[in-house]
């Protein structure tokens, strides 16, 4: 697909990139000397082996081996196609795609474009219905001021049944946004005459994405509904093309705009939790779409802080819910990484709470919070009989199952410890040994065995700006030996866009059969001194030229000896003696 856009945009993108913002906004990135260094989000591991070089803007990770460029990484982290993800990082350079085919014209992303204006429009709707007797009675029963109302954009939807329709279903292409958007529901899916509003007299959240498009909406009751059992309390979009309700995460888009580092985050179930503790001053609160936390979101939070701390409501469901969370946050707990949990007293949820206990003292609840050792250790202390033998298999197969699914070996060799002091069964000095052995763990380097056509192709990947020594390919290309011909187009690549940098170049490349290869040699510790890089790439080519005109004179001389040669050959072969070890270059 990518011959349908322009190659010269596609430069301009990476070009605006920077890769290590790109990747660190997503998961959390160690400065380490030059570059940096990061758990690979790719795959499990005990050791950060996922490394960022921000000079070559690439990425390699030594324990899975997947690497590539700032295209790659979205590709792969955010599961998207090619086209998606040229159309992500152009939305973030906030730039139109020209597309080149007909097909893919003004139709991809801005149809998503469209789906985004659309959803302003139905925001702006419900916005002029928050100022409703119903709804402003219910902000005003909560405590919800005005300020608040104003930064989460809270609407209302109407009572009747189809308000929406009325206003935004006249037109078919509107109508057809509904449908795709799940605004709107068939109760009889062969005809369109049984359909209605999906959010009927509810408070309406948008819900944003990390750069404040509306991609969905969460609406929650009035209190004058909630006796109806049958009525669920909150009710939002369901999956669409722009939206994906396991991933989101309620408030990340407040917060991020309020803080460039978050220390730590507190989550919540409802949303009316996220805007009391926000209007008490506590901006570090988002809420998980309901009590059922998803790896994904997750996985999400501890891209953008290394502590969080779950405070669900204090009833049964909700301790239910913690413990799911900390079941599911067990498989995302590297040695950087926090999880704490705070209980409410029964009956209680954060909006209620801290309403009667003020901001200071439910500071110190959260200051005060349990860490996941304590939670994770107390709650399975709890599910076996210890006064007999059967009651210690029983909880070992309980909890060893668990903790080994912890990344971070520290960690979970700390709670294994904490168990089995627990248990009275004491192991002295295993985890200081293990910390010592951590501390002097070498970081390990892609091995690439040195021949003279890797050295030439992979410093010239690595430092494009080096073919401007080398004017003159007219004696090499002629050449079929293996690596020349890729060599030279890559030299061409490099005469013809001069300002190429390392990423741009490798992007030539993406369909072909070598790319892989070539990512490779884009970030191999060749071990050259920075002041020796110029002259071992012309010494390398000069190297490899002799090494072609020496083949080439003993295939003559060989000729000569069986079979004889034409004047023309034997010219060649004069030549070839007279220049052998010459090759012109401009210094």
């Amino acid at each position: 697909m990518n011959q349908w856009i322009p190659r010269t945009f596609i430069n301009d993108l990476l070009s605006r990139t920077d890769i290590s913002t790109l990747i660190n906004s997503r998961i959390n990135l160690k400065k380490i000397g030059k570059n940096y260094q990061a758990y690979c989000p790719f795959h499990n591991e005990k050791n950060p082996s996922f490394i960022v070089y921000n000079e070559k803007q690439c990425y390699h990770c030594f324990g899975c081996g997947v690497h590539g460029n700032a295209i790659d990484f979205l590709m792969n982290y955010e599961q998207l196609q090619f086209i998606e993800t040229i159309e992500a990082l152009a939305m973030f350079h906030g730039l139109t795609i020209p597309y080149n085919h007909i097909k893919y014209k003004n139709t991809i992303i801005s149809k998503r474009f469209e789906l985004y204006q659309f959803m302003r429009k139905l925001n702006s709707f419900y916005k002029k219905n928050i100022k409703l007797k119903q709804a402003h009675i219910f902000l005003k029963k909560r405590g919800i001021n005005q300020e608040i109302i104003d930064t989460f954009s809270l609407g209302f939807a109407l009572p009747t049944w189809n308000s929406l329709l009325k206003k935004f279903g006249d037109y078919n292409k509107n109508f057809n946004f509904l449908k795709k958007l799940g605004m709107i529901i068939n109760s009889n899916i062969e005809d369109d005459k049984h359909i209605y509003d999906r959010f009927r007299n509810r408070i309406m959240f948008p819900l944003r994405d990390k750069y404040g498009n509306i991609i969905a909406f969460g609406g929650r009751i009035l209190d004058i509904d909630e006796n109806n059992s049958s009525t669920p309390k909150y009710l939002h979009s369901p999956n669409t093309e722009i939206f994906h309700k396991n991933r989101y995460i309620y408030g990340i888009f407040e917060i991020k705009k309020q803080q460039h580092i978050i220390p730590q985050i507190l989550v919540v179930e409802g949303y009316i939790d996220v805007l009391t503790l926000v209007q008490f001053g506590i901006n570090y609160v988002v809420a998980s779409l309901g009590n059922a936390i998803t790896k994904e979101q997750i996985k999400n939070l501890y891209q953008i802080t290394d502590k969080i701390i779950f405070c669900y409501d204090g009833d049964i469901s909700g301790r239910k819910a913690s413990w799911r969370a900390l079941k599911i946050a067990l498989s995302s707990l590297t040695d950087e990484r926090q999880l704490f949990f705070i209980f409410l007293p029964e009956g209680e949820d954060p909006d209620s709470l801290i309403r009667k206990i003020g901001k200071h003292a439910f500071e110190r609840l959260i200051n005060n919070a349990e860490s996941v050792s304590n939670v994770l250790v107390d709650k399975l202390m709890l599910k076996a009989d210890l006064n007999n033998p059967e009651g210690y298999i029983k909880l070992s197969k309980i909890a060893f199952p668990l903790i080994n699914k912890i990344p971070g070996d520290i960690f979970r060799l700390y709670l294994r410890k904490k168990l089995a002091n627990k248990l009275g069964i004491i192991d002295d000095n295993q985890l200081e040994k293990f910390i010592f052995k951590m501390n002097n763990n070498k970081l390990f380097h892609i091995e690439i065995k040195h021949t003279t056509m890797r050295i030439l192709i992979g410093l010239l990947i690595q430092y494009p700006n080096l073919s401007i020594f080398i004017s003159d390919l007219k004696d090499i290309e002629k050449f079929r030996n293996p690596g020349i011909p890729l060599f030279v187009h890559l030299m061409k690549l490099c005469h013809k866009n001069p300002k190429l940098n390392t990423n741009q170049l490798l992007e030539y490349y993406r369909n072909h059969s070598f790319y892989k290869n070539l990512k490779m040699l884009a970030i191999w510790d060749h071990k050259i001194p920075e002041d020796m890089i110029k002259l071992t790439f012309i010494e390398t080519l000069i190297k490899v030229y002799d090494s072609i005109l020496e083949q080439y004179q003993n295939i003559l001389i060989a000729h000569d000896r069986k079979y004889g040669l034409s004047e023309k050959e034997r010219r060649e072969l004069w030549i070839l003696n007279q220049n052998l070890s010459k090759y012109h270059y401009e210094n």
